[in-house]
């Protein structure tokens, strides 16, 4: 009987990987990890400018409703703060005509450190004709690609 003959395959002499091919896949590995770590940096920051953006709206609302408890007062001008003001108002004693309420305004800006930053100013025009303007201005350096210049935010509702 002839017999079938197969061949015999002889392992290679070399058993699993070499050093030089796991120091390959370190490196592989490690700049993928350091790649993953700036993503997540930069999503980071991206978070934070969001979060500071949809606190602005919150508070400039917050700001319109408040008026809207006192509306008669508002509309005649007694809380107007119409230039950038960064930190509490006060009455000037040298000017009679200087009625303006600042109760409001300084307790609303106070609170503005904590949700937007403790670099955010503030100003309010309220018209007789029925509409408010509340703006908000504050640095957004700190997001990805943030201008130097601040940002502004504004937000007009009728009381």
């Amino acid at each position: 009987m002839i017999g079938i003959r197969t061949p015999r395959f002889r392992p290679a002499r070399q058993r699993g990987a070499s050093l030089l091919e796991v120091l390959i896949a370190v490196l592989i590995l490690a700049i993928g990890m350091l790649g993953m770590a700036a993503l997540q940096a930069v999503t980071l920051k991206n978070s934070n400018s969001s979060a500071a953006r949809s606190q602005a709206a919150m508070q400039t609302y917050s700001l319109l409703d408040t008026l809207r408890l006192d509306r008669a007062g508002a509309l005649a001008g007694s809380y107007n703060v119409p230039g950038w003001t960064c930190s509490a108002g006060t009455n000037d004693p040298d000017d009679p005509d200087d009625t303006t309420d600042y109760s409001v305004f300084n307790t609303w800006l106070a609170g503005l450190d904590d949700a937007v930053g403790a670099d955010a100013c503030g100003r309010l025009v309220c018209a007789a004709s029925g509409t408010c303007t509340v703006g908000l201005r504050w640095s957004d350096e700190r997001a990805t690609g943030g201008a130097a210049e601040p940002l502004e935010f504004e937000t007009t509702s009728g009381l």
